[in-house]
């Protein structure tokens, strides 16, 4: 996934071209790629992504409602001629993306990623312990100082915890940043509760609501004109919230930085924000983009179209999407579409801890900041295949003699338990929902089926 978005690009958008002394107007190459479109009503323009170098092509995306079309359209900037359309989110690298987030099915993909994701911690945590009790010293649990060659079992044994020693940490710091994504642990416990505070442009973080059957008008008279989208109809029927979320992110794949998803988006027709395009100047695609310039933007940035009569342009830089491949440098500016005065200027520094976490986490797991962050990614990977399978070899190698079944090494043996750790892991697990959820069911397959039926019994005990 991470090779193919820096090849071809994530919708393709490394599509080389011939640069000439000058280009075509945006608005022109906009109306250009909306013209890919079967006659439509309501056809749009989505977004523009501006291009990553000189000689790449500019990409936009056209939609229509009505016939259910949302492209892709690449377009050479300095000709305007369309050179291909697709489906968005249709090329291999989404179809990778999804198959790493949700295994191509959907929430029931996304439990199953979390789940996963929530025992390893359990396993990084209890293999830490595990190789603590034998190997007393942090010299001797990183550096083995002697192997035994003639013994398979010690080779295998040296291998994985001494391997697993190192990477122990890397790995729960990617367990981590993807379960912060995940629709549980991440969307109901943790991002949640660390949004960007959407009150700084006048955008109260949770709805206000009017009790039901009463007149629109009451409304609190405190209440801005952007709050609107906020509150609940007469009937009682909750409006809809306009999220970044849920305006940006559309589509399968994420776009919009991990702290800002559940953040309100700012909305046009206020009176609400500060200096931006010069008074009496036609806020096209063109001139907001010029803008977008002179902000500071450069190279590949993306810039969200108004979609409705309180929408607005949004201009966005995030390593997320590889727009660059610094992090920190994160940005995302929402301009009114009437007045054209910012109504919000989002940085890297203005993130919470949490959110600064993920900006830089996600970057160092999904590989965004340059070949040498591929490299370590590659290098990781290949380490946690080689502790998978010598942990494998190492339970087949102790496994009872004349098993038949999946009957763990230590069968029959009664062995002292640790509480105070087993406590200690208990309270880990609670922390991450699947996890415990996990342990519950085993723990009910054990005592009221396995415990009751000899066959199964035999097997796994």
């Amino acid at each position: 996934m991470v090779l193919l978005a820096n090849t071809t690009g994530r919708d393709n958008d490394r599509v080389k071209v011939v640069p000439e002394a000058t280009s075509v107007p945006i608005s022109t190459q906009a109306k250009n790629a909306l013209a890919t479109l079967p006659d439509t009503k309501d056809g749009l323009v989505a977004q523009y992504t501006a291009p990553r170098s000189q000689d790449t092509v500019a990409l936009f995306r056209v939609k229509s409602l009505e016939k259910h079309i949302d492209n892709m359209v690449l377009v050479n900037p300095y000709t305007g001629q369309v050179i291909t359309t697709f489906p968005r989110q249709s090329n291999l690298y989404h179809k990778l993306d999804n198959l790493h987030g949700e295994l191509m099915m959907g929430k029931t993909g996304d439990f199953i990623q979390e789940l996963t994701a929530s025992l390893t911690i359990l396993l990084i945590i209890t293999g830490i312990f595990l190789w603590w009790q034998k190997k007393p010293s942090m010299q001797k649990m990183l550096i083995p100082n002697k192997i035994d060659y003639l013994k398979k079992r010690s080779i295998f044994r040296t291998i994985h915890a001494t391997l697993g020693s190192w990477v122990a940490l890397v790995l729960l710091f990617f367990c981590i940043s993807g379960l912060a994504w995940a629709g549980i642990w991440g969307e109901k416990m943790v991002q949640a509760w660390n949004q960007f505070p959407a009150g700084k442009w006048g955008v109260e973080p949770t709805p206000v609501s009017v009790l039901p059957n009463s007149p629109p008008q009451a409304m609190p008279a405190t209440a801005p004109p952007s709050m609107q989208g906020h509150i609940h109809g007469a009937a009682g029927e909750a409006v809809h919230v306009h999220t970044h979320g849920n305006t940006l992110n559309d589509g399968k794949t994420k776009e919009v930085p991990w702290v800002l998803e559940f953040t309100p988006m700012p909305r046009s027709g206020t009176s609400l924000g500060k200096e931006g395009l010069p008074t009496g100047m036609p806020i096209t695609l063109d001139s907001v983009d010029n803008y977008a310039r002179q902000l500071g933007f450069v190279g590949r940035y993306q810039l969200n179209l108004p979609q409705d009569d309180k929408g607005v342009w949004t201009m966005s830089q995030d390593s997320m999407s590889y727009d660059m491949t610094h992090p920190m440098a994160d940005r995302t500016v929402h301009v009114d579409r009437y007045t054209g005065k910012i109504l919000a200027d989002i940085r890297y520094q203005d993130y919470n801890a949490f959110g600064k976490f993920m900006a830089t986490g996600l970057a160092l797991h999904m590989g965004t900041m340059g070949w040498a962050s591929i490299l370590a990614n590659v290098l990781f990977c290949l380490a946690v295949i080689v502790i998978s399978i010598s942990g494998l070899v190492m339970w087949w190698q102790r496994r009872p003699t004349n098993t038949k079944g999946l009957q763990p090494p230590a069968s029959g043996k009664k062995l002292p338990v640790p509480w105070s750790f087993a406590v200690l892991l208990l309270v880990v697990a609670c922390i991450f929902p699947t996890a415990i959820m996990a342990i519950g069911m085993i723990a009910i397959l054990d005592f009221v089926v396995l415990q009751r039926v000899k066959k199964l019994q035999s097997f796994f005990a």
